[in-house]
């Protein structure tokens, strides 16, 4: 790859572009459940009071999603930003290729549906199909029309038996709708069963709980995962329903995401879905952060996270490859975007010495996914991706997560002169917003502005420039409104009904150059920055902070360059 050209104009500063991703902050629509303007945060104030700052889109069509309908989420808004342009995403992508029916005409759909159409297991009994994925119709991780047009498609290709083994959600729907989407998709098998055709829900959890684990945060999830969809060692229910409702009794307040697990019995007692040799398995997500792990335990023969006991021959597939690198899953029914040129690959080619850090929760996204999902480094010597390790309890309980070691490594780094560039993520308002607990919220806000108000006072020092941004907005909607009226929705006790999803608001972005030089225009207010861009135009804008030009078909930085 070619390098960047320098744009002649531009005079360099003395500090490094910071690049500060609040993950989950944005501009809330409604005064009530707004937690990042209830929030005091004096620090971030000054800073926007001081600079020139704009909105950005970050959801729908911004970037890659299929409407405007659907919210943002941390994996496609840091592909948009440090991609530098949009690509159609994953529920895009899966969507297109069921509509079109690429996907059953593809190999991987053919040997998953082969493999058990070709004989009996090892009982006997038919060969069964099996989809383990996230039970709703969030459009983050999954939706349940890709997993009722696989049913569908099953059923037509002459297979005989399907289990669903369901990872409830109540973090980008409603935070108690787990019973919203069991009904009508009990409905929905009920009308597809007969004729010797038997589909049924195995087993499940909440996402929280089970399966759903990333990075390696939290390996007993996936045990816990694997433990009741693989062997059906769990405690039995006649439904999921029946689970869901003695769940909600035993524990007054549990929502969705934090379910227990279950599995399915039938009038025998015994499990209807444990996963045997020469079954198939789909793992119906479409992202990849939170499919790694369980993909892991069915495919990697060395694997060494916990005790799989029995350890089933399967034919295996992911919705989409979670992995180009490493090419994970070794079968996958989607393509993913084939993503290129991104900012990090530009930089490195311009000998642009650079630093990603964020916790555990968010290490993956500043590295992987800003990287346009691809894993290691594109220079070894230049760049530098630093993990600091995320606490492994309730977010709520600890809002402030490690917001503080972030803004300590971040403060060495601005001083000590030896990168050009860095990128930090503070978790905070994505993570503890996802729990609806208010005031913790409020705690995570709180916490994350006295550590960026230390990171502007080392910009200062050292003639840095901030760039600060989100991915998407969480923590600025954490109440469930009517979207007719406006109000906010309450429980039968009066209490707002949190909302425990990510919003459709415009995020933040502020330009903080302490040694300005007058380049661009760089009143402080608002309208000094281009207006109606995504968060895909940050790449620019901190390429041309860096003195370079960028890219012609990247999306336009916010700066409105003087001639």
């Amino acid at each position: 790859m070619d390098p960047l050209q320098k744009n002649p104009q531009w005079k360099d500063r003395r500090g490094p572009v910071v690049l500060v991703i609040m993950d989950g902050v944005g501009y809330g629509k409604y005064k009530e459940g707004d937690a990042v303007a209830d929030s005091k945060m004096d620090a971030l104030a000054a800073i926007q009071a001081a600079s020139p700052h704009t909105k950005l889109k970050a959801h729908g069509k911004a970037v890659g999603l299929p409407s405007d309908d659907d919210m943002g989420n941390s994996e496609v808004g840091h592909n948009a930003m440090g991609c530098g342009r949009v690509f159609n995403q994953g529920a895009a992508l899966v969507s297109r290729a069921i509509a079109g029916g690429a996907m059953f005409e593809g190999k991987a759909w053919k040997e998953i549906t082969g493999n058990v159409l070709q004989g009996s297991g090892n009982s006997g009994a038919a060969r069964t199909l099996h989809f383990i994925g996230l039970f709703s119709d969030g459009n983050v991780h999954s939706h349940m029309d890709h997993l009722k047009a696989m049913i569908r498609r099953a059923k037509e290709e002459g297979i005989k038996k399907v289990r669903i083994h369901t990872l409830f959600d109540g973090r980008d729907v409603g935070e108690t709708s787990a019973l919203e989407y069991i009904d009508p998709f009990e409905k929905f098998l009920a009308g597809l069963n007969g004729g010797g055709f038997d589909a049924q829900i195995a087993s499940g959890g909440g996402r929280m709980w089970i399966t759903m684990d990333r990075y390696g945060a939290d390996w007993e999830m996936v045990h816990r995962g694997w433990e009741i969809h693989v062997h059906g060692k769990g405690r039995l229910f006649k439904s999921a329903r029946e689970a869901v409702e003695s769940y909600r009794k035993e524990i007054p307040g549990i929502i969705d995401q934090d379910l227990k697990e279950f599995v399915v019995a039938g009038e025998d007692g015994k499990p209807v879905g444990t996963i045997e040799d020469g079954d198939s398995v789909v793992y119906f997500n479409f992202r990849g952060d939170r499919a790694l792990e369980i993909t892991a335990a069915f495919e990697e023969d060395g694997f060494d996270k916990f005790d799989r006991g029995r350890r089933p021959a399967v034919c295996y597939a992911g919705m989409m490859e979670y992995d180009g690198d490493t090419h994970v899953p070794k079968r996958y029914l989607v393509s993913p975007p084939a993503i290129d040129r991104t900012m990090g690959e530009y930089l490195a080619a311009s000998g642009v010495r650079t630093l990603a850090i964020s916790e555990t929760q968010k290490y993956g996204h500043v590295t992987y996914f800003f990287n346009g999902n691809r894993t290691g480094k594109f220079d070894e010597t230049l760049e530098e991706y630093e993990e600091i390790t995320s606490d492994v309890v309730p977010f709520e309980q600890r809002p402030w997560m490690k917001c503080a070691d972030i803004a300590d490594r971040v403060i060495e780094a601005i001083g000590s002169g030896k990168y050009d560039f860095i990128r930090l993520n503070f978790p905070n308002g994505d993570m503890v917003g996802h729990t609806g607990v208010y005031q913790a919220v409020i705690c995570s806000m709180e916490a994350m502005d006295i550590q960026i108000g230390r990171i502007r006072k080392a910009a200062v020092e050292a003639g840095a420039v901030l760039v600060i941004t989100a991915d998407h907005g969480n923590s600025d909607d954490m109440y469930e409104h009517d979207k007719k009226t406006g109000e906010v929705s309450r429980k039968a006790d009066g209490t707002p009904k949190a909302k425990t999803s990510h919003s459709l608001n415009p995020v933040p972005c502020i330009v903080y150059d302490p040694e300005y030089k007058g380049e661009y225009k760089a009143d402080n207010r608002e309208s000094a920055l281009r207006e109606g861009l995504g968060i895909s135009s940050i790449a620019a804008t901190c390429m041309e902070l860096l003195g370079f030009i960028p890219p012609e078909d990247y999306d336009p930085s916010v700066l409105v360059m003087k001639q």
